[in-house]
């Protein structure tokens, strides 16, 4: 159900994560309806990439590994972009962790045996034309998502205005110049006190702010603290020294995967592995880093370091 909030935004939950449309030069009654079109928008990209629904596309097709399958566009995309992003961080992004999510209490939809669990790179092939796939593991896509969810249901926003923020639970999309007609304000939440802001971005064109980051999803196993950011090359949670890393990008999918896979490089090696990414990260001791591309966003900062994106308030 789509709610009106106390910062004029207009809210509902998806994803496992709350979402806010801001829509500063829209009327409210066009508003709301633009909010309830991007809320149905979400709930498609759901059922379409989520493993916890039994129902989902993705559920069923984990069930279905080595087995050639009829996907939906949307599915086929994040599988597609998925493959792409394992290539183009030579396996640093692998999706295919959801055995090892589940060893450590991270359990979704009941999918029994998969007929095949293949650890060589051809993990996904595809039929494009019939829109066929054919997985080789067991995949979990719950970033990238996240990701993609919010660049689909931004086009709903898009069809009206060009001045919008879209923001899934830290992961968001900026559009236009803003409230104050400044650029949209972004505030960066302290990952040691989610409640309390760290940082703060200006985007004066625009971009995505995608997060990274364990401050809520941590638990115990075997007397051990475990998150859900899985190093494929260890099968553990990975990013050791680091809470969270943040990107600011142009797409979220794509900001998502570099957030992620710049946190498993740790606080020893993310420096160097940033390059060109606008990136900002906080160490476990309260360090805040930040890339030289992400220091022109960078207009306000406490000592320490970031997690979620949200809204600075007016």
């Amino acid at each position: 159900m789509v709610t009106k909030g106390s910062d004029g935004s207009f809210q509902w939950n998806a994803m496992h994560s709350p979402v806010s449309l801001h829509l500063p030069a829209v009327g409210e009654a066009m508003a709301l309806a633009v909010a309830r079109a991007a809320a149905a928008d979400f709930e498609t990209s759901e059922q379409a990439m989520s493993r916890f629904r039994p129902t989902a596309e993705l559920a069923r097709l984990n069930g279905r590994a080595g087995l050639w399958t009829t996907v939906s566009p949307r599915l086929y995309t994040a599988l597609a972009t998925s493959l792409r992003a394992y290539r183009r961080t030579a396996g640093l992004f692998d999706p295919r962790i959801l055995d090892r999510l589940e060893e450590y209490g991270y359990v979704g939809a009941p999918r029994g045996s998969s007929p095949v669990s293949d650890p060589s790179p051809g993990w996904l092939v595809r039929r494009p034309r019939q829109l066929e796939v054919r997985t080789l593991a067991a995949l979990d896509l719950g970033g990238i998502g996240k990701g993609l969810g919010v660049r689909w249901g931004a086009r709903i926003a898009q069809h009206v205005t060009g001045n919008f923020l879209l923001n899934a639970g830290g992961d968001l999309l900026a559009s236009g110049d803003g409230p104050q007609g400044r650029g949209w304000q972004v505030g960066i939440e302290d990952p040691r006190n989610p409640e309390d802001l760290i940082a703060a971005l200006q985007l004066p064109e625009g971009g995505a702010v995608c997060t990274s980051s364990i401050a809520r999803h941590r638990w115990q196993h075997d007397g051990q603290t475990v998150h859900h950011l899985i190093d494929p090359r260890t099968g553990r949670p990975g990013g050791q020294g680091l809470l969270a890393v943040t990107v600011i990008g142009r797409d979220p999918a794509w900001t998502e995967i570099w957030s992620k896979t710049l946190f498993l490089r740790g606080s020893t090696g993310i420096a160097q592995a940033c390059g060109q990414l606008a990136a900002l990260w906080v160490t476990e001791d309260g360090q805040l880093g930040t890339s030289d591309a992400a220091k022109p966003f960078l207009f306000w900062r406490v000592k320490g370091g970031p997690a979620a994106g949200r809204p600075v308030p007016d």
